[in-house]
């Protein structure tokens, strides 16, 4: 499980959404079942025409990792929703979160020592699945 998290290269900011549209357009052809497009309710009208599958965060989360062709899933939303898909992954499936800057305001309100906690028992009850180190 590979969790990517980046943010949208410099060269793209100036392409308009036009062609943007038609760039995704012809990757999701030439790749087909392979890549999966994941876009939460909360994201703008644009990104969510493009997506396989609509919906909140855990519902697409599993509804990525039953998807038995798909190689690449990118998840646009929050990065705890990205984390979440890679979890429930397949360890051949790539989650790919486009946007590092992408928060949850109520996520991150999280106390590190309660989330360090929660990260041990997940690592213990799913092994390098739950292993957040894997996730970058």
């Amino acid at each position: 499980m590979v969790t990517r998290t980046q943010n949208l290269p410099e060269k793209y900011h100036n392409i308009d959404d036009i062609e943007l549209i038609d760039r995704i357009q012809k990757i999701k052809s030439k790749l087909g079942k392979r890549l999966v497009i994941l876009g939460h309710h909360y994201q703008r009208k644009e990104v969510v025409a493009l997506a396989d599958f609509k919906g909140d965060s855990f519902q697409l989360s599993r509804i990525a990792s039953q998807q038995a062709e798909a190689k690449y899933i990118i998840f646009c939303g929050v990065r705890f929703m990205a984390e979440s898909a890679a979890v429930l992954a397949r360890p051949d499936q790539v989650v790919i979160h486009p946007d590092v800057d992408a928060g949850c305001p109520m996520a991150e309100l999280a106390p590190i020592d309660k989330v360090t906690a929660s990260w041990e028992k997940m690592s213990e009850d799913l092994g390098s699945k739950g292993d957040p180190c894997t996730l970058h």
